[in-house]
């Protein structure tokens, strides 16, 4: 048999992108940001800018002073100074080099390397074009030129090129991978302080230094074009049905911009499917004008034993939405921008791994969100909904850019919204009592992380029947480091710049038309989101340890 092939009401013609999108516009300007902080670092540093140039004197005239009461001290971070040389963390290279070359992973290998040495090559390079004398005086016994630290630089690069590696050793459990990088992590600090501490950099030399090591990564990541995977994947034989059981059956939900390479993709699936024992699939592509309601339903009818859903997160947020309370297992297969629910379901991005993990996975009830409002019809959503500053970016991403370069063009928008005025709201929670703000954004949500693994909301979990809310209110553009600091720390306490809560059912009315979005779709400017949840709505396949 041939696969079977439904197109509801029509097809849909356009272009195709490669499943993930890879342009060499893309790849160009994922490297010019990752080259970015570094340029404006330097820019800012050799212009004598004033606040930069009063915190580099400032901690420069500390660490001396500090230092001449402390002697003690400062032998202790001289004997750190000897440990942690860049020649120990370039050592730290070669041995994971070694390891991934022993496990036949050669073009990891390869790029471990390249990237030590373009760091050992770049470091003295950029420190004879600029010739920045060191602090005076130094605490401990230091060469050449101050910027960049090579130090950091050094301990930047290895950390980063572990995180790289580490999460493609496959049988390695998430525990072991975390107790090594965690102490990688630390050794980044305490190099870096360790030149502050004996005053042989400034402040911006550290920073330089990790802004140049983020830019080799960057560079070397793409110039590589890695996409990492060290186990050799198992050739498996087709399932002969004995006869006596029907083969289950899938259905294949695609928005077809986004998957694709149309015809490598399907036969990816339909072989991983073949192989498990199914029938040929039932392929249903959305259309421009249903992004996956009527393909849900047909697939419905179609008595699917399993729907693998692929494309952005609308469509999957659509096809999770009709297929709510069916009990019929969803498989999300990332294939758009943001792919918030798979990575919060913690499916892999890469398709073959995505289909090994869902295909051998388990099923998990996990709840859905019912929600309305001004202008919005009753909906549901799987991740997030949000009113304000996050709906402003969301809608002002560039298509094209999300195509080129992915979740990393929502930088650009937030850049370019980072003063979207402060707006007031009333939000209700439960039974409570109303509570009035002036916020930036506010997002309900189901689960919490967010691209980069930044932890919105770090205790939300897609089965615990509650949802979380986070306010975000920042008065001022100096004052997002520390809402930053705050998520990435995942500091639970709430004060003016950050509050946290949790119920079942959420209202939030703002004074003002904002704009709003569900689970990274922007549905338009509106003044109130009304959210319920829906404990248990959906039955989602996720891989067998989670």
């Amino acid at each position: 048999m041939g696969w079977r092939h439904v197109i509801i009401e029509g097809d849909l013609s356009g272009p195709m992108n490669h499943h993930p999108p890879s342009t060499a516009v893309g790849r160009a300007l994922t490297v010019v940001l990752g080259v970015m902080p570094f340029a404006v670092l330097t820019v800012l540093v050799f212009e004598h800018w004033a606040p930069l140039a009063r915190w580099d004197q400032s901690v420069a005239a500390r660490a001396a002073t500090y230092g001449a009461a402390h002697e003690g001290l400062i032998d202790f971070w001289q004997v750190v100074g000897a440990v942690v040389l860049p020649w120990t963390s370039r050592a730290v290279i070669a041995i994971v080099a070694a390891y991934l070359w022993h496990r036949r992973a050669r073009l990891l290998t390869f790029w471990l390397l390249t990237s030590a040495a373009a760091e050992l090559v770049l470091v003295q390079v950029v420190k004879a074009v600029f010739e920045r004398p060191r602090p005076v005086p130094m605490l401990g016994e230091a060469s050449g030129f101050s910027y960049v630290s090579g130090h950091a630089a050094a301990a930047f690069v290895m950390a980063g090129a572990l995180g790289v590696v580490l999460p493609s050793v496959r049988g390695w459990r998430r525990r072991f991978r975390l107790l090594v990088l965690l102490p990688v992590i630390a050794v980044v600090w305490i190099a870096s302080a360790d030149r502050i501490a004996l005053n042989v950099h400034y402040v911006s030399d550290v920073l330089g230094g990790w802004a140049l090591g983020l830019a080799i990564l960057t560079a070397t990541s793409i110039g590589f074009g890695l996409r990492p995977g060290l186990r050799r994947r198992r050739r498996r034989t087709a399932v002969e049905s004995d006869g006596t059981t029907a083969p289950p059956r899938a259905a294949v939900i695609v928005n077809p911009i986004k998957v694709g390479d149309g015809v490598a993709f399907r036969r990816k699936v339909t072989r991983a499917l073949a192989v498990r024992g199914y029938e040929d699939p039932l392929w249903l592509e959305t259309r421009e004008d249903d992004a996956g309601n009527a393909m849900a339903k047909a697939a419905i009818e179609y008595a699917s034993d399993l729907v693998l859903v692929a494309g952005g997160d609308g469509t999957v947020r659509v096809v999770c939405s009709a297929l709510a309370h069916t009990g019929i297992p969803v498989g999300v297969i990332p294939a758009g921008t943001g792919n918030l629910l798979a990575r919060n379901l913690h499916i892999p991005l890469d398709l073959d791994d995505a289909l090994e993990r869902i295909l051998e996975g388990r099923d998990r009830r996990i709840d859905l969100v019912g929600v309305h409002g001004d202008d919005l019809d009753n909906d549901r959503y799987a991740v997030m909904a949000g009113l304000g500053l996050d709906a402003a970016i969301i809608s002002g991403a560039p298509p094209h850019l999300k195509k080129q370069i992915g979740w990393t063009a929502y930088l650009v928008s937030a850049a370019k919204n980072v003063n979207h005025p402060s707006v007031r709201v009333q939000i209700t929670i439960d039974e409570a009592e109303p509570i009035e703000r002036r916020v930036r954004t506010v997002v309900v949500g189901n689960v919490g992380m967010l691209q980069a693994n930044i932890p919105l909301l770090p205790d939300a979990r897609p089965d615990d029947g509650l949802l979380d809310v986070v306010v975000i209110a920042p008065r001022r553009v100096t004052q997002w480091p520390i809402v930053l600091w705050r998520l990435m720390t995942r500091t639970n306490r709430s004060d003016m710049y950050l509050e946290r809560f949790t119920g079942h059912r959420v209202e939030i009315h703002a004074a003002v038309d904002v704009q709003r979005q569900l689970d990274g779709d922007p549905i338009g400017p509106g003044r109130y989101l009304i959210t319920e949840i829906e404990p248990g709505a959906l039955t989602a396949r996720v891989p067998k340890r989670r």
